[in-house]
């Protein structure tokens, strides 16, 4: 494994350069595609620095909901089970604030600039 660049500050360092010197010169149907081609490595940059922490804060809001221990996938599979069989549902104690809590953290890392997005980081 290389020290530096990192590959967050690679797919960046593409992004910008794609962005900056790349964009300018490109018209019509091939513009669009380029653009949705740095909003794709822009996501990847996002996830790479956020996944980590969001998932393991999701993980340890659901062992705490759940008292129970276990992968993120093992345990977000128990949480559609208990909502689909009615065994929990927005009563549940620390349930609305969890499932609010995840989606703003998928947010960040998937619509950063969404207004609404913004409005309730402003809120916090």
């Amino acid at each position: 494994m290389q020290d530096e660049p990192t590959p967050t500050e690679l797919i960046k360092a593409v992004a910008d350069f794609l962005r900056s010197e790349i964009t300018p010169v490109i018209k019509g149907h091939n513009a669009f595609k380029l653009r949705v081609g740095i909003n794709a490595l822009d996501l990847v940059t996002r996830q790479l620095a956020l996944a980590d922490q969001g998932d393991a804060a999701e993980a340890a809001r659901l062992k705490q909901l759940f008292e129970a221990d276990g992968a993120l996938l093992e345990l977000n599979r128990t949480l559609s089970e208990k909502i689909a069989s009615g065994e929990v549902d927005l009563k549940t104690p620390g349930l609305a604030e969890h499932l609010w809590q995840t989606t703003m953290d998928k947010l960040a890392v998937d619509q950063p600039n969404y207004a609404s997005y913004k409005r309730e980081l402003g809120t916090k």
